[in-house]
């Protein structure tokens, strides 16, 4: 057992010299702290279109915006993909996101938490200034023919900062004196993106009794469904379209290059027609943050269970 006791004093020494005084010890004081600021690997201006479809619809609808930007104002655009509203949102007051194209609801939300504004907004296809929100239901549902029905059902959502998805469709139905309360079940679209489809399918495939979603959804599924087995119980009001921000802190000069350039997209145009045709606008318009002030009161209603 010689070689063992070797082996031991061999190992202790080992340890001995790795504990000498050759680097003094350093006490870490961690009560200080510096804030690291986000990087963005490149140059670009990163564009980020609000994640209500899957990213793929994000991409091809909004890939010739981005292009045509570029060739326009010379500057460099990238388009990033967040995973869900939150983090879009969390990536606007980290700097990580430049240019947001998103639902009047969550402007109000980066403006008021991150301080970006509003610079333009747009003009559906349907020629609307204004969108809104549906309230859905299988159409063989027998049960379902007012929102007073509503009352012991099962319903899902898109998303709680979605405004076509929740809060404006939500609003009619507090108006109607429906609570949180009155609902078996009150849901939201799980996981990354596509959120608008999933409502859908969950209305589609009876687990859920009736579904809230933005007008126009419907449309984008009509190649993936047989839309006669879907009814849509009410809309909600109208309230202001989706709007182009900028985040705080970007230059004056880039965002009133971007701007002009938007605005300057004319339906008549050909190469236009594609872009705009594409992106599911036909025209974009001046905005101030104050042309969300609706949508900021229907957000303290809702937040408060219906009290005006």
């Amino acid at each position: 057992m010689t070689w063992i006791r070797t082996l031991v004093l061999l190992l202790a020494c080992l340890m001995v010299a790795g504990c000498g005084d050759s680097e003094p010890a350093k006490k870490i004081d961690l009560s200080e702290r510096e804030e690291v600021a986000p990087h963005k690997p490149d140059d670009a201006i990163t564009y980020a279109y609000l994640p209500q479809y899957a990213h793929t619809v994000s991409y091809e609808r909004h890939h010739l915006v981005m292009e045509y930007l570029a060739r326009t104002t010379g500057l460099n655009f990238r388009q990033v993909f967040p995973d869900t509203f939150d983090e879009h949102m969390n990536m606007v007051g980290r700097g990580l996101i430049d240019i947001t194209f998103s639902n009047p609801f969550i402007y109000v939300k980066i403006a008021e938490r991150y301080g970006a504004r509003a610079f333009a907004r747009v003009v559906e296809a349907r020629g609307k200034e204004n969108f809104r929100g549906e309230i859905i239901c299988r159409a063989d549902n027998p049960h379902l023919k007012t929102l007073a029905d509503l009352k012991g059902k099962r319903l899902i959502a898109v998303d709680p900062t979605s405004a076509g998805g929740y809060l404006y469709p939500w609003g009619l139905i507090l108006e109607n004196g429906l609570r949180k309360e009155d609902f078996a079940e009150i849901a939201f679209a799980p996981g990354p993106g596509g959120k608008q489809e999933k409502v859908v399918m969950a209305v589609l495939s009876g687990k859920y009794d009736v579904g809230i979603i933005r007008e126009g959804t419907l449309d984008i599924m009509a190649a993936k469904i047989d839309l006669k087995l879907i009814r849509i119980l009410a809309h909600s009001h109208w309230y202001p379209g989706w709007v182009y921000a900028a985040r705080r802190g970007l230059d004056p000069a880039i965002v009133d290059k971007i701007k002009k350039a938007l605005l300057a997209l004319n339906l008549e145009t050909p190469e236009h027609m594609a872009i705009l045709k594409k992106a599911r606008f036909i025209a974009v318009i001046p905005a101030r943050d104050e042309d969300f002030n609706s949508v900021r009161r229907l957000g303290q209603i809702v937040e408060s269970g219906g009290k005006p």
